[in-house]
């Protein structure tokens, strides 16, 4: 009983009880008895109920939000349709894929009725066949699908759930906004297997990434070499600059054999060359008498 036909109910009660007692029990009685019609008789319904209503065992009428009045006796409420969307759990446990694995499936679904007539006379309890409909059709997907697929393309899985739940309960008169797949659960061994089967496809990728690198450097090295024997000057200052660079960073002390130093300093090496030709050096040579 709503707050307001109990007020209304409360409010004729009390005249009947005053009348009663100061002017007489014979004409509070009809007070008393509007009493009981208005609790009887007067509804109220929410914005988000519908209220199934039969006469004499035939549908009268569905009645939506406001005031309303039934005849009683005549008229019987079978049904008060909660029209809001939903939610309800269900899962599938230990459930075979295509490729025999078991897995533990926990999923959700979003619905609604859309047609209170229908929930109310088409079937006798809507929530409990929604559920168990739920619950096969998560099944039937599981064994007809891939363990990988079921783990990698979870949208997919989402979306032939809610197809094929939606498609079973339409008739009575239920919506399904949306199915969401919430944990897939596999068996430990199974995961150990599978992480170590990641790992090693990664050990592989980055085999053949430092294979290629490999590759790359050593052709950059052999265009490298060829530019160094066209230009021989280019491989001198290519060794002053590692001199160089390695004594800034490290602040270390090298030790270069005079020769090395001769030949990363062209210009000396020319000049000595030609003091070498100019001035000759003759070693006296003894004979004996």
């Amino acid at each position: 009983m709503n707050p307001i036909t109990a007020f209304l109910a409360f409010i004729f009660a009390l005249a009947g009880v005053a009348v009663g007692e100061w002017v007489s029990l014979f004409l509070a009685a009809p007070l008393f008895l509007i009493a009981i019609l208005i609790i009887l008789s007067v509804k109220v319904a929410n914005v988000w109920e519908k209220f199934v209503i039969l006469r004499v065992g035939k549908l009268q009428s569905v009645k939506g939000a406001g005031f309303f009045i039934i005849i009683p006796i005549l008229d019987n409420i079978i049904a008060v349709i909660d029209q809001r969307i939903q939610t309800t759990a269900f899962n599938a446990e230990q459930a075979l894929t295509r490729d025999t694995v078991p897995v533990n499936v926990d999923a959700i679904i979003f619905w609604h009725v859309n047609d209170a007539e229908k929930a109310a006379l088409a079937i006798t309890d809507y929530r409990q066949a929604l559920d168990r409909v739920a619950q096969t059709s998560l099944r039937e997907m599981i064994g007809s699908s891939m363990l990988a697929d079921l783990l990698s393309d979870r949208k997919a899985a989402d979306a032939h759930l809610r197809d094929e739940i939606g498609g079973k309960i339409s008739e009575w008169g239920i919506t399904v906004r949306a199915v969401e797949i919430r944990d897939v659960a596999i068996p430990v061994a199974l995961q150990d297997a599978m992480s170590r089967q990641a790992q090693a496809e990664r050990e592989k990728q980055a085999r053949v990434i430092l294979g290629s690198a490999e590759a790359a450097i050593a052709a950059k090295f052999v265009e490298a070499a060829q530019v160094y024997e066209n230009h021989p000057g280019a491989l001198q200052l290519r060794a002053m600059n590692i001199i160089y660079e390695t004594t800034k960073e490290r602040g270390a002390t090298i030790l270069i054999p005079s020769s090395m130093v001769d030949s990363l300093n062209p210009a000396l090496t020319l000049a000595l060359s030609g003091q070498e030709l100019a001035n000759p050096i003759i070693t006296p040579i003894k004979t004996a008498a």
